[in-house]
């Protein structure tokens, strides 16, 4: 038993260094960079088919987008503390409070002007849409699918405290979907008081 937990913290240090390695590379291609609690966005570019939110807003291919990803260094922490139940509701709880962050930068912050949605791609959005006004839609097939598919399931499996076992029935229900959040939509579910920040 020891020697399996220690193979599989070798594993996720491994995993983290590659991680560290992917968001270098991510910001290397992104016109803005933040840290907001256990979230991490990434301006970039979209490229895509033409996404229609419930608001009306349209994101296009070459609009810019908030991309965010979730802190998994501090989920890991959290996960070696406490159980996998309790982890998702502390990461829930801590996205509702990244997301008001979020909002308050991308309304004053002019390098976030021309941001159109703030958009993740993840396996969990039963766990973790609810009560934060994300819209989901499937991603386009191909490679890119494919590519994040295997990825996102091999994450999961790194990080989750049961691993492969209760993991690996289920994956052909583990399909990734993209969680998309309108500029509009954020800034009418988390501005705290609009007003503070009218010039």
């Amino acid at each position: 038993m020891k020697t399996t937990s220690r193979y599989k913290r070798a594993i996720q240090g491994v995993w983290m260094g590659w991680e560290r390695v992917f968001e270098w590379s991510t910001s290397l291609r992104s016109s803005y960079s933040g840290h907001f609690g256990i979230c991490k966005m990434f301006v970039t570019e979209y490229h895509g088919k033409d996404i229609l939110c419930e608001d009306g807003t349209i994101i296009q291919s070459g609009d810019w987008v908030g991309e965010l990803h979730l802190d998994n260094h501090k989920i890991l922490h959290m996960l070696q503390a406490k159980g996998a139940n309790r982890v998702a509701l502390s990461v829930a709880r801590m996205a509702r409070v990244s997301l008001r962050e979020i909002c308050a930068e991308v309304i004053t912050d002019p390098q976030l002007s021309q941001v159109k949605a703030l958009q993740g791609i993840t396996l969990l959005h039963r766990g973790i849409i609810h009560g934060l006004g994300f819209e989901i839609h499937p991603l386009e097939g191909g490679k890119f699918r494919a590519l994040t598919t295997s990825y996102l399931r091999i994450l999961l499996s790194v990080f989750h405290p049961s691993s492969r076992e209760r993991i690996d029935p289920h994956a052909e229900k583990l399909i990734p979907m993209r969680l998309v959040l309108s500029r509009d939509s954020l800034i009418d579910r988390f501005a705290e008081k609009q007003e503070e920040y009218v010039v």
